[in-house]
């Protein structure tokens, strides 16, 4: 009886040590992920201001070129 009871302790300590192992892997790869996905933000705003600076100028631009007044002919 004793000897299968050590058996299975041992087997469970095993099954522990691989799901450790395999804990630990995935934790890295969630953590390259993570810091994929912030590279991917940051450059995505870098990306996009361009165009929001553009759109910005362009409705300046616009609102300068509205007038009210009317013109002497």
């Amino acid at each position: 009886m004793s000897d299968n009871k050590d058996k299975e302790i041992k087997k469970l300590r095993e099954q522990v040590k691989r799901t450790k192992q395999e804990k630990d892997k995935l934790q890295d790869e969630v953590d390259s992920l993570w810091a994929m996905m912030d590279e991917m933000t940051k450059s995505d705003i870098a990306n996009w201001t361009h165009l929001l600076d553009q759109l910005e100028a362009d409705t300046a631009e616009r609102a300068l070129m509205v007038t009210r007044k009317k013109a002497d002919a």
